[in-house]
């Protein structure tokens, strides 16, 4: 018989901080602190929540990868909750195949609709996450090391195809503009990301989503020693992806997510949990948490609010009348644009807040 297992809060935890810092990206108040440091000493630091410009790694490189990451070890809660129901195995690839048909379905309606018209793009994250669950789904019930190889596959074949398709014009691997990723998005949607975003991404970012999925089995079963496994494969995959940069064999380029690159920020999402587990689910820490959790219960949901909603017209009306209300004080701009986005994410957590109380979660 299978115990059922207490809920991991951790996971909750980490899951709206996520959300929490794309929100506030979202409300525009990264650029605002950046913009408003220019020549300061802070300005490094506020540097650290943009995406590096091509080879190298800042901290907010780490996020779309912990998302993913954390989508792998919810699934491995929710098929052993569904094990524990007694659904086949047949009723849970039909809702894995429904939830990845929604999740490439509102991925790419994300970015569907441009000022020029419409459009097919397949850059967002969770057109990414469609395929990269539905793997992760697909070989669960491996054992660990099946899992791992097919990790190491899914690099290898990365590497195989950036070093070795020799396609004219996209033949230089770590190239932007010039790699074999933008030869495919050409195939596919006909254009080239002018950031270097490509769309087969989402063959080494599976590697997020089954390690995610190993961690979240790892602390189902029954070991004493979890945080301790976490830290040491955390420590591995840091080792392994620093060193092929170093090395330069392979460099970190989270844009078109080298094999290095994943192999670390694997390594540091592997180590916030352990950590966070730590804190949270064994000391017991679980004090003014809520303030995330009620964000990262409705995740999926106020992603696409801030990204559809509030990109196109949310955060422009609310920093509108933020401006016009704080206007006659004559603030500093950089106060100003802060108070704005403060404003925009506020609301934006107010939403989340009003769904939690009403008990209304939104899934896929």
């Amino acid at each position: 018989m299978i115990s059922p297992s207490p809920r991991l809060l951790s996971l909750d935890f980490m899951r709206g901080l996520i959300m929490v810092l794309l929100a506030l990206e979202s409300a525009g108040l990264y650029e605002h602190l950046t913009n408003g440091t220019v020549n300061t000493p802070l300005y490094g630091l506020f540097l650290q929540f943009h995406h590096h410009p091509w080879h190298g790694l800042r901290a907010w490189d780490l996020i779309q990868p912990a998302f993913m990451f954390m989508a792998g070890t919810a699934m491995a809660f929710s098929l052993h909750r569904q094990q524990l129901e007694g659904r086949p195995w047949k009723d849970s690839l039909r809702k894995a195949l429904r939830r990845s048909g929604w999740l490439f379905f509102w991925g790419v309606l994300d970015y569907a609709v441009r000022p020029g018209g419409l459009s097919f793009e397949l850059w967002d994250v969770l057109t990414q996450l469609s395929f990269t669950c539905l793997l992760a789904f697909l070989i669960f019930r491996w054992s660990a090391t099946a899992q791992i190889a097919v990790c190491a596959g899914l690099l290898l074949l990365t590497e195989v195809l950036y070093r070795f398709t020799h396609v004219p014009g996209f033949d230089q691997p770590f190239t932007d503009q010039h790699n074999f990723g933008n030869y495919v998005d050409l195939l596919l949607m006909n254009k080239i990301n002018s950031g270097g975003w490509v769309a087969i991404n989402c063959i080494p970012t599976a590697v997020h989503t089954i390690g995610g999925a190993l961690a979240g089995k790892l602390l189902l079963g029954t070991s004493a020693r979890k945080t301790r496994t976490l830290i040491g494969w955390a420590l591995l995959t840091l080792v392994l992806g620093y060193t092929l940069d170093f090395a330069g064999i392979t460099p970190i380029i989270k844009r078109i997510a080298t094999s290095s690159f994943v192999l670390v920020s694997l390594g540091y999402s592997l180590l916030v949990l352990a950590l966070c587990y730590w804190w949270i689910d064994l000391r017991n820490h679980r004090r003014r948490l809520e303030f995330f959790t009620i964000v990262g219960m409705n995740s999926i949901f106020i992603y696409l609010f801030f990204e559809i909603v509030g990109d196109r017209w949310f955060t422009g009306y609310i920093t509108a009348i933020a401006n016009g209300v704080t206007q006659p004080l004559h603030p500093p701009a950089l106060l100003q644009g802060i108070t704005a986005s403060l404003c925009v994410f506020g609301l934006e957590w107010g939403l989340c807040w009003f769904l939690y109380r009403k008990k209304i979660f939104f899934r896929v």
